[in-house]
């Protein structure tokens, strides 16, 4: 046999293949959302960035603000699979997870092109607490604070509902801080986390 690797013609076809639409105008407001805002962001610049026709925009997405569930749905769906493989990486053990989970959390703050919490950003232009982007961010957050709950119980936190809510509250003044303070938001965070869980870690 000869000492080349074979190629998978399928599988190469399939690493080449382009992003279809529906995918395209997905990455392309994620970006755009992120980086400048959701309200300043038209349905003209979507379908020129993502190269797409405006009937192929509507047939995925009848308004805009469907683009603005499915790109939150994703950061939600993003945030719910590392919790879940961090557990996983530390064979579910709470006090681990948790750890793992400030210190990522720690790192995003302070990464490249952060510019704080997809989430609290897009609460801030939908002010209307019955619309469905607002309803995405309200499952978003109620799941968040159940699991951290869940940890800080697992972790035998004499008070593991008041444990959770602090470092829910920490966590979103992470997102904030870490947007407009840079570094010095994580040795913040660091140390009023390491007061809230005490020595359960």
């Amino acid at each position: 046999m000869s000492g080349e690797t074979a190629v998978d013609p399928t599988a190469q076809h399939h690493e080449n293949r382009r992003p279809q639409p529906r995918e395209r105008l997905l990455e392309t407001a994620s970006v755009l959302f992120y980086a400048e805002g959701i309200r300043s962001i038209g349905v003209d610049r979507l379908i020129a960035e993502a190269h797409v026709t405006k009937a192929t925009f509507y047939r995925h997405f009848p308004t805009k603000d469907d683009l603005v569930v499915a790109y939150l749905r994703g950061r939600d769906e993003a945030v719910r699979g590392r919790l879940a493989t961090a557990a996983t990486s530390v064979a579910d053990d709470p006090r681990k997870t948790l750890g793992l989970l400030l210190d990522g959390l720690a790192e995003e703050v302070c990464g490249p092109g952060f510019r704080g919490c997809p989430f609290i950003n897009a609460a801030a232009e939908y002010p209307d607490a019955a619309h469905p982007v607002r309803a995405l961010i309200d499952g978003h957050r109620a799941w968040f604070r159940a699991a951290l709950l869940e940890l800080a119980a697992g972790c035998g936190h004499s008070d593991p509902e008041a444990a959770a809510g602090a470092l829910f509250l920490l966590r979103d003044g992470a997102m904030v801080g870490g947007y407009l303070d840079g570094a010095g938001a994580r040795r913040s965070l660091a140390q009023a986390a390491g007061a809230v869980v005490g020595g359960v870690l």
